[in-house]
């Protein structure tokens, strides 16, 4: 069945839309076409979830079918699905995205599963601290598994702020949350210690963002991917604070790049951080440290 882009449908099967959209995108190279066509479909229908293609659709109409083009348009640039939405499912809850934050991937969910581990053992009503925040992934999620827990979240960017708070309203962690727009080399004493510390920076070679997929390279911030000619500046500058504001008894959890263990370790070491374990992500590469500061003995 050809579709007349200019007609109204009264009853159509999904299947009908979905098998040449998802054909258009797999021509285009686009690995997950099949359920990316899905979802397409559903951001047309108001949906946050996937059509199947056995749905009836009740009055499809023109203007659908060109929102829908222009979605098959915009895929095919690279931009991700979750960017079309305006959130991502991360950890089973709902982050809402915007120009200024990272698009939060599987693999961070890795520092979440470990921190979590850590936390429920020793300190369930942990004070918790995200260096970076950006979406407030990170924190939401610890908060929403901690509910005797309380946390801060730093950011540079007033925008990536702004779209934390709206998730922390979202998932009702407002009051368990304080947000501030902060350098990382400004002075956080301030804030005071904290129990649980977790940061996602920037890790990626200045030299490599241009070898990065399209959906990461083009839409996700450079201010948040940029690590610097070697990877590591932001480290330089994240050890030496880890180490002021992590408490005596605390734990920090921290994302790092492809290969940067060993150089991260180093750095953290010079800071006074000692390295108590490391973890690997699904696809088995090391994804996350876990630090604790070096005691007088």
């Amino acid at each position: 069945m050809q579709l007349d882009p200019d007609s109204i449908y009264e009853q159509l099967e999904a299947r009908h839309i979905l098998q040449p959209l998802s054909a258009a995108l797999q021509q285009a190279g686009i690995a997950s076409a099949i359920s990316d066509a899905r979802c397409m479909l559903g951001i047309v229908l108001g949906r946050d979830d996937a059509v199947l293609p056995h749905e009836m659709i009740a009055r499809w109409q023109p203007e659908q079918s060109r929102a829908l083009e222009a979605l098959r348009q915009r895929r095919q640039t690279g931009e991700p699905i979750s960017r079309m939405r305006g959130w991502r499912e991360f950890w089973s809850m709902q982050f809402m995205l915007s120009s200024a934050t990272l698009d939060p991937r599987p693999d961070s969910e890795t520092v979440i599963e470990v921190a979590l581990g850590w936390a429920r053992r020793q300190a369930p009503a942990v004070r918790i601290l995200d260096l970076g925040t950006g979406s407030g992934c990170l924190l939401l999620t610890c908060l929403a598994e901690l509910p005797q827990a309380s946390g801060v979240g730093i950011d540079i960017s007033a925008e990536a702020l702004e779209m934390a708070a709206m998730n922390a309203s979202q998932h009702g962690l407002a009051a368990r949350t304080m947000f501030y727009q902060q350098d990382f080399a400004t002075d956080l004493t301030a804030h005071g210690q904290f129990d649980l510390i977790l940061s996602n920076p920037p890790y990626i070679p200045s030299a490599d963002i241009e070898m990065l997929d399209a959906d990461v390279r083009h839409f996700d911030p450079l201010a948040a991917l940029d690590g610097g000619p070697d990877g590591l500046s932001w480290w330089r500058v994240l050890c030496p604070l880890i180490s002021r504001l992590l408490s005596n008894s605390g734990m920090a959890f921290v994302e790092i790049g492809a290969e940067q263990g060993k150089s991260v370790v180093q750095l953290s070491a010079a800071s006074g951080l000692v390295q108590i374990a490391s973890f690997n992500d699904l696809s088995g590469r090391e994804r996350c440290l876990q630090f604790q500061k070096e005691l007088p003995s």
